[in-house]
């Protein structure tokens, strides 16, 4: 009977376990959420495994990527990949280290990439242009001590040369006329002032002198018209300095500066030619052709820039010698007229020059100093 008994409590339990195995599965299932819960699962325990013991592909690059991810970025190293094996080979778990492979099979169906032209650094270009000068300059001045020292060759314009030399001795003199014609209008001054002081004290004395009323009184009258004239006198003479002042310091001066340019034009067209000459003389090959021709180009640039400014200087030279005569014809006229009538006492003539060329003159006793007491 006992035995009877145990069998049926056998029976009991087995029929109570496997009614019941959902509660079974709902404790493991709570120990395992209470496990994961304590210890969070890394997303490499989320790796599939196929019948054979293999990982998916799909599963590996998730991997891949989030540890790819997982590393801080900033670190020197090489990025990591895990592989996997058979299950079962002695090589699993290893970690392998190199570098990172990226798909690029997503980016490849997209459209081509366009990179953008760098923008010029402006430090290069003003380094260039440094460069360009300091070669330039290199080359001018080895062309100039070369032609000091009589060993290098200079291209000249005979007839230019002429004109320029005989501008810039007209110049010199020109410069010594306008000197000498300011120190005759400072001295014409004070002996002006002079003759008006000398009337003033002529016309006291009279009225003073009962007795020598008409003796001081001739002199004043002409000391009077003797200083009137010469301020007439002056007015022609300051007029005769303002425009040759003009002629040399302005009209001639801009002239040589044109001459200035022509010159260094001149120079730099030697230094280039003397260039390309040195450099035909030597070995043609692959290395010197691009010289040669470089060397060829830079040539005719100055070449093109000499002639342009030789012709500048030849037109500038025209229209100076012409403007010169008119202006110098103009001015001889009137300043030997007025000298001439002063010296004769011809008050009329000389007011008359001055009327012909269109010169104003201070009125006499009016406020302010004269033209020539401005200066």
């Amino acid at each position: 009977m006992s035995e009877q008994h145990d069998d049926s409590t056998d029976v009991k339990e087995l029929s109570t376990n496997a009614a019941h195995p959902a509660a079974e599965d709902l404790d493991s299932d709570q120990e395992e959420n209470s496990m994961s819960q304590e210890f969070p699962r890394h997303a490499a325990a989320e790796i599939t495994v196929t019948g054979n013991g293999e990982l998916e592909d799909s599963s590996e690059h998730i991997f891949n990527r989030d540890m790819k991810h997982s590393i801080p970025p900033g670190l020197n190293m090489s990025e990591t990949h895990m592989t996997s094996s058979n299950y079962g080979s002695s090589s699993e778990g290893i970690i392998e280290a190199g570098p990172y492979q990226v798909d690029f099979k997503e980016e490849s169906q997209s459209g081509p990439v366009v990179l953008a032209e760098e923008a010029k650094n402006p430090a290069i270009e003003k380094l260039e242009l440094v460069r360009k000068w300091s070669v330039n300059t290199y080359k001018c001045t080895r062309q100039i001590l070369s032609e000091k020292l009589g060993r290098g060759s200079r291209t000249v314009d005979l007839e230019l040369e002429a004109q320029i030399e005989v501008l810039r001795d007209n110049k010199r003199k020109y410069e010594n006329v306008l000197r000498l014609a300011q120190t005759l209008a400072t001295q014409l001054h004070q002996m002006v002032l002079t003759q008006r002081q000398l009337g003033d004290a002529f016309t006291d004395l009279s009225m003073k002198s009962p007795e020598l009323h008409e003796e001081f009184g001739y002199n004043a009258e002409t000391q009077k018209l003797l200083a009137k004239n010469g301020e007439t006198l002056l007015g022609a003479i300051n007029f005769f300095i303002s425009s040759v002042n003009t002629l040399v310091n302005k009209t001639i001066e801009d002239t040589l500066v044109t001459v200035k340019q022509y010159e260094n034009a001149r120079i730099e067209y030697d230094a280039y030619r003397t260039d390309l000459e040195e450099l035909n003389l030597g070995p043609r090959d692959a290395n010197t052709l691009p010289k040669i021709e470089q060397s060829q180009q830079l040539f005719q640039m100055h070449k093109e820039k000499y002639d342009k400014m030789r012709s500048n200087v030849s037109v500038k030279l025209k229209f100076l010698e012409e403007n010169k005569v008119k202006v110098l014809h103009n001015q001889l006229v009137l300043f030997h007229n007025a000298v001439a009538a002063y010296y004769a006492g011809n008050q009329q003539q000389l007011e008359q020059t001055l009327k012909q060329f269109h010169i104003k003159l201070k009125i006499p006793g009016s406020d302010g100093m004269s033209f020539l007491e401005q200066q």
